[in-house]
């Protein structure tokens, strides 16, 4: 029997973000006749000011990448209709991750962060990712990114007003687990593996997640014969969710999801 056509889009938040970061994407695809929904993570139900003041908080500090992959299938086992996943940076893997397990009939991921089996490749993502692994800190213990390091790896070539607005409003204190999980087992993807449609967006500027990161997470994929399509946009930092004229890459992910779903409404 087949399925209707899903209407149903779960977005992914990255790590270091509040899932506010969706609000506008979320109005978007609503007005398209969507119906969307935005999990937080595990323990950041709450403002962003409010984890800031909590910061550093073991209960965040607690929390690692299989619990959060864990968190993100039981939301999609218990909802009616399977879903399409729009996920960014580490939301991103974790919708590479979710698709391994059959819990969506499409994925969407933007500027993911590169899974486990590409990272010994990838000297620049390491470097970046250095003083969120703390590795001579406290793992019990939060981490909250300082501004100058949003300003480099986040908000590069943004005016210092935006750089300054957009890291009160969406960063939020992270576990160091997280970046910690990245080099582990649990962030490993069979490439190999079937899977349904799967488009990545990459960005020209982006100093976290480089295009040519992105670029070959896509060309592994092309080991199987599912359908895996990839689109750089230029002038766009990891920010990309709230940079001006982000409905540009909506507006494409809407025009995506109306060709390859359609074409697997029996999947």
């Amino acid at each position: 029997m087949k399925r209707t056509q899903t209407k149903t889009i779960v977005f992914i938040t990255g790590a270091f973000f509040s899932n506010s970061v969706w609000d506008e994407w979320r109005n978007y695809f609503e007005t398209q006749g969507f119906i969307t929904i935005a999990p937080s993570w595990p323990h950041k139900d709450a403002t962003t000011a409010e984890l800031r003041n909590q910061h550093p908080d073991s209960a965040i500090a607690s929390v690692n990448l299989k619990q959060v992959v864990a968190y993100y299938a039981d939301i999609l086992k218990n909802l009616p209709e399977q879903t399409i996943l729009i996920g960014h940076s580490a939301g991103g893997l974790i919708t590479q991750l979710l698709l391994q397990e059959d819990l969506a009939v499409a994925g969407i991921v933007i500027h993911s962060i590169p899974p486990q089996n590409l990272l010994k490749y990838n000297l620049s993502f390491f470097k970046t990712l250095w003083t969120s692994l703390g590795f001579f800190t406290s793992g019990k213990k939060s981490f909250l990114m300082s501004f100058p390091e949003w300003q480099d790896v986040f908000a590069n070539g943004m005016p210092l007003s935006l750089q300054k607005s957009t890291y009160e409003q969406f960063l939020v204190p992270e576990s160091k687990k997280i970046s910690r999980d990245l080099f582990t087992s649990a962030a490993k993807v069979d490439f190999k593996k079937t899977h349904v449609p799967l488009l990545f967006i990459a960005g020209s500027d982006d100093r976290f997640v480089t295009a040519s990161s992105g670029y070959s997470n896509y060309t592994h994929y092309q080991q199987n014969d599912s359908v895996t399509d990839y689109k750089q946009f230029e002038g766009k930092n990891h920010l990309v969710l709230i940079q001006p004229d982000w409905e540009h890459q909506a507006e494409f992910i809407l025009n995506w999801i109306s060709g390859p779903v359609n074409r697997i409404s029996d999947h």
